[in-house]
């Protein structure tokens, strides 16, 4: 997501890395390119200005310009105006006691309004709530088989009247329906239209006027750009909104209207889809997604994913053995065989800082061929080796490669492997929040380093690689994606 932005983004902040010494003449020069990066990614004219302003006085102030690397500044100032732009975000779902909590969901057809109540429930059920969902969209008979079906795959019970023809009265019924199977959260799913009509949003406004939802969201497809921030506006003109989800950003390359909705309506994004399955749906956090804006990565929604796919027992043998100091290539081998799910190893390397464009070059290969190979490597080996990769020589190395059907070196590939992400592996498999927040004074006590495509790397013990380290592993990482290509 975000790629032309981020692109242009970077442009700018590399015309700056190369100057000898920065003056407010090609520090001006700088912003204008940041101005132009935004507006090309179709962010709305107003909020531009707006970010520009804040910016500027930031950037050409004095300590801006008298600073040791001026440009990495310009970075940090440009990221922390991205997260006052996006937030603050409150994604908590109001519990009431002794009660059900109603969500409205509202949306023009096409947003993927029902499928994002499938989506909601299940990021609700991973929280340990009941969810319970009410097909209310009568004018699209496809949207109550649709909700149904996905009920059915989320085990999540829905409430449906293909009778019934006022959709005040199926709200109603649901939510008796729901307190009565002993659920805590009901999402209603209202009708749609292909555009903004008075007959749509009286509709709406009756059901938030009779049943008195307690969240109100708006579902906006973000590749839509400055429309979804229209719409956005038109909703909130008719019925309070408590907060905006937006949806199919993983196919979205500008990134105009996730900018733009939050300035423009002054109504909060609490989540965002990135991707069509039914788990694809995260709280949104204005710090990460100005991170990956930014190209600096997000290892906090790394941990998070880490954390959701490693079930509590898994995780407290892991957290266990780290206690004393052991991560070996067996406790690579579950981590690794948890995010061998189709599609999820490159969206956790396009999060981790640095990794960005390796996740791209990887796009439309074979990853979990190449995770199946990994693997197999592992299995080859003794479980002495495993737990002591120490211990493989070259006629080990050779045994290894022979067993798994691949050559030495790419046996070899793999224990640099391990070394270099075993402390990252580390952290995010335990999930606590103490050791992401390590993680993120790992990755990001240092600069932004545009040249690097985001944060500096570090080495396990903190130090900062130099530039020339940071050029050999650039070169080591472009050597292998050469090779995988040759041998496929």
């Amino acid at each position: 997501m975000f790629d032309s932005l981020s692109e242009s983004l970077q442009s700018a902040f590399k015309s700056l890395s190369g100057k000898g010494k920065l003056t407010e003449s090609n520090m001006r020069d700088g912003l204008q390119m940041v101005e132009q990066a935004m507006l090309e990614a179709d962010v709305s004219y107003e909020v531009v200005q707006d970010f520009m302003r804040q910016v500027s006085e930031r950037a050409l102030g004095q300590r801006v310009l008298l600073s040791l690397k001026p440009h990495e500044e310009l970075i940090r100032i440009v990221y922390e105006q991205l997260v006052e732009i996006l937030g603050p975000v409150d994604v908590s779902i109001p519990a009431k006691k002794d009660d059900v909590t109603i969500l409205m969901m509202c949306g023009l057809q096409g947003a993927g309004k029902t499928t994002t109540c499938g989506k909601l429930a299940q990021l609700l059920k991973e929280q340990k709530a009941t969810p319970y969902m009410v097909a209310a969209d009568l004018q699209r008979p496809a949207a109550i088989e649709q909700l149904i079906t996905i009920g059915r795959q989320l085990g999540v019970s829905v409430y449906s009247d293909l009778e019934q023809k006022d959709p005040v009265k199926v709200c109603r019924e649901g939510v008796k329906r729901a307190k009565e199977s002993g659920a805590d959260i009901v999402i209603l799913d209202t009708a749609g239209r292909l555009s903004i009509d008075q007959e749509l949003m009286a509709q709406l406004t009756e059901i938030d006027k009779h049943i008195h939802p307690h969240q109100v969201y708006l579902v906006v497809d973000g590749m839509t750009g400055q429309d979804a921030v229209h719409s956005a506006a038109a909703f909130n003109q008719a019925i309070e909104l408590d907060g905006v989800i937006m949806t199919k950003l993983d196919g979205d390359a500008r990134g105009g209207a996730l900018l733009s909705v939050k300035h423009v309506t002054k109504v909060p994004i609490k989540f965002i889809g990135t991707g069509e399955h039914l788990d694809a749906l995260e709280p949104f956090r204005p710090e990460g997604m100005a991170s990956r804006i930014l190209q600096m990565g997000d290892i906090v929604a790394v941990a998070q994913e880490a954390h959701r796919i490693i079930d509590d027992q898994e995780r407290e043998k892991l957290e266990a053995r780290m206690a004393s100091g052991h991560f070996t290539l067996e406790d690579f081998r579950g981590v690794l065989q948890k995010i061998a799910k189709p599609g999820l190893m490159q969206k956790m390397m396009g999060l981790m800082p640095g990794m960005g464009e390796l996740s791209k070059m990887m796009a439309g290969e074979d990853t979990d061929g190449e995770m199946r190979k990994l693997l197999g490597i592992i299995d080859s080996m003794t479980p002495t080796e495993r737990r002591n990769p120490k211990l493989i020589d070259p006629q080990r190395r050779n045994r290894i490669a022979l067993g798994s059907g691949v050559p030495p070196n790419a046996v070899s590939g793999l224990i640099k492997q391990f070394n270099m992400m075993a402390p990252m592996m580390q952290m995010m498999a335990s999930g606590g929040m103490k050791n992401r927040m390590e993680m993120m004074r790992q990755l990001q006590g240092g600069m932004l380093d545009p040249n690097m495509g985001g944060m500096n790397v570090k080495q396990s013990t903190g130090k900062r690689l130099t530039p020339k380290e940071r050029q050999r592993l650039q070169k080591e990482r472009e050597k292998l994606l050469r090779k995988k290509k040759r041998d496929n």
